[in-house]
């Protein structure tokens, strides 16, 4: 992706090997989230710098750009759900949100943390994960763990229809992370065939999807008897004025959901009980 571009890319690595506890496979999904942000919104013949160091007891590793940055209004939500969004009902949005809100998870969940900075619109932007750095070798190092979240008191299935391929899928990963039953519906009629056997008890559902937008796919959802006791949510990039002056006067939602959503306020959803 970054040759694609081409935008020049520079790794600069640690004289000696710095060892961390952690799964191998979400490891290399924080860092590949974080490069492949930094290559979409970094411009032909910019660079991508990754730099991994130590600082006292902690591994760090940096990605930093030089392209389209974060508004000053945006970083305090970066890592929030949904962050950046397409204005258009009837189109795709694309963003950071979901993939950033998943790479604080994931850090999170090897013990870690992880920092956005900007100078703004347009200065390029520099994201930091620290996580404990073991002192042991290679040989020594202790079998690879990730701190698991705990298990929800009530496990739910979840429909999540999202048309944008990056979002989709790291939402329902999060969502499975915190051991929920997740199937994900690219379209309005795929969705509509989904919960038609998957009987979910709550339907994460995009609003600007294309073709059939997700009030007419709400619609035919609240026409159909076996799904009475799914929890609808839209999820819009609106504000709640705009929102309004968008919904049918049969409004088919049980909630509505500004862009961007905090995770914390998407996992007590999933804890009230269902529709009926």
């Amino acid at each position: 992706m970054l040759a694609a571009r081409p935008v020049e890319f520079s790794l600069l690595l640690p004289t000696e090997a710095i060892w961390v506890r952690g799964d191998a496979a979400r490891l290399e999904q924080i860092f590949v989230n974080l490069l492949t942000n930094a290559a979409k919104y970094t411009e032909a013949g910019g660079l991508v710098r990754m730099t991994v160091s130590r600082d006292g007891e902690d591994a760090v590793v940096q990605v930093a750009d030089n392209g389209v940055g974060i508004p000053a209004d945006l970083l305090p939500k970066v890592f929030d759900l949904f962050t950046q969004v397409d204005g258009s009902l009837s189109r795709s949005q694309g963003g950071l949100g979901i993939g950033l809100a998943l790479v604080r998870t994931l850090v999170e969940l090897h013990g870690g943390r992880v920092i956005a900075s900007s100078g703004g619109a347009g200065e390029g932007s520099e994201f930091t994960v620290k996580l404990p750095a073991l002192q042991t070798s290679k040989d020594q190092a202790p079998a690879t763990t990730m701190k698991s979240p705990p298990p929800p008191e009530r496990p739910r299935r979840v429909l999540v229809v999202e048309d944008n391929v990056d979002s989709g899928d790291s939402l329902s990963m999060l969502l499975r992370l915190y051991g929920h039953k997740v199937l994900l519906a690219r379209s309005g009629q795929t969705a509509l065939e989904i919960a038609a056997w998957f009987r979910p008890d709550i339907v994460l559902l995009d609003i600007g999807l294309p073709g059939m937008n997700g009030f007419t796919v709400a619609e035919r959802m609240r026409e159909n008897p076996d799904l009475a006791g799914a929890t609808l949510c839209a999820l819009t990039a609106y504000t709640p004025s705009q929102a309004d002056k968008l919904r049918p006067e049969n409004n088919c939602f049980d909630h509505h959901f500004v862009k961007p959503l905090g995770l914390d306020a998407l996992l007590e959803l999933l804890k009230r009980p269902s529709r009926n």
